[in-house]
């Protein structure tokens, strides 16, 4: 069998004992709805200094007014979105990576070969956005946690697809004999 093959709408596969390269399915961040008071911030935070410039009482100087302005805006917008961005989601045909942190990096990861559960979580709000948290366990590590993942059953079924395929994958190499796992690939750039 030299040609890949396809299981009724799945992605295609490669012949047995060919190592499958490992590609990038989907990054992404937590959903920006925590970000909506941090968006509020900034526009209150510059109207009210506009407003106020130069209107101040005697008592107080526009530095002041200005030093103000920017710690909230460092302490109530710059923060919360370094926050957001510093947890990545990354999805590919082998695993899911969960990348976390601003100074010091964390990240943990789930193959798909080996197999997990999928649970759905999702509140009121997430619901009307459309986004959700995902909890995958594989019964040994602590589970994994992707919080406010947006499309939520998008990635869900993303993720259920990609644990059959590599399982059927892995099944059909090791009744094949050609068992033997190809080595893993450099770790993706973050």
């Amino acid at each position: 069998m030299s040609q890949p093959v396809t299981l009724g709408g799945r992605p295609m596969m490669p012949p047995p004992g060919v190592p499958v390269e490992e590609l990038l399915i989907a990054r992404f961040h937590g959903h920006a709805r925590r970000l909506f008071w941090s968006a509020l911030l900034l526009i209150a935070v510059f109207g009210a200094t506009a407003f106020l410039y130069d209107n101040l009482p005697p008592t107080f100087q526009n530095w002041m007014l200005l030093a103000a302005a920017g710690a909230l805006l460092l302490l109530g917008v710059i923060v919360p979105y370094l926050v957001w961005r510093s947890r990545s989601y990354t999805i590919t045909n082998r695993r899911v990576i969960v990348r976390e942190g601003l100074g010091s990096r964390r990240r943990r990861e789930v193959s798909h070969a080996r197999g997990y559960t999928i649970g759905v979580h999702r509140g009121l709000l997430q619901r009307m956005w459309g986004a959700g948290t995902i909890t995958l366990s594989n019964g040994i590590d602590a589970p994994l946690r992707l919080v406010n993942v947006p499309s939520v059953n998008l990635v869900h079924e993303t993720l259920a697809d990609q644990i059959e395929v590599s399982q059927i994958l892995a099944h059909r190499d090791a009744q094949s004999g050609l068992g033997t796992p190809p080595p893993a690939g450099p770790p993706l750039a973050p």
